[in-house]
């Protein structure tokens, strides 16, 4: 038993970092450690200081409290050159359902579709607008909404 406990407690100093249990049940140089990579997020605030137009769309639309970064990726690299880094163009086809497949573990009144059945692998931005989804009238619309309410 004497044996066990020293070969535990051996192996224990070996393996688990000396700063383990420091602040808490996590390594403490953790922090460091994390404080030392590089931002790679801009925050919706700061997409909204330059694009204006497209909070004026959003504030329209439900996608008002979906946060820039969560559909179009980190862009804290644009934002601090945004002539030199370019976001690339989103595959809404694939981007939008990952938030608007049918299932049912969502809520009812959640947006959902089978998308085989919805568009046959069309881009969604073909009939919505990401910014403000809801199909309106032509007047409202700058994309083509007559095929969509077919």
């Amino acid at each position: 038993m004497v044996i066990a406990l020293v070969v535990f407690v051996g192996l224990r100093a070996a393996v688990v970092p000396k700063t383990f249990g420091q602040y808490g049940h996590y390594r403490g140089a953790a922090i460091a450690e994390i404080a030392a990579r590089p931002i790679a997020y801009a925050g919706h605030e700061v997409c909204e200081g330059c694009h204006t137009d497209v909070v004026d769309q959003k504030k329209l639309g439900r996608h008002v409290v979906v946060p820039c970064e969560a559909c179009h990726g980190a862009q804290a690299k644009h934002a601090d050159d945004p002539a030199a880094v370019k976001p690339p163009k989103l595959d809404t086809a694939v981007l939008c359902a990952r938030c608007h497949e049918a299932n049912t573990a969502k809520p009812k009144n959640f947006p959902q579709v089978v998308t085989a059945d919805h568009s046959s692998g069309i881009a969604c931005d073909t009939c919505h607008r990401p910014h403000r989804p809801k199909i309106e009238d032509a007047a409202d619309n700058k994309k083509p909404t007559t095929e969509a309410k077919k």
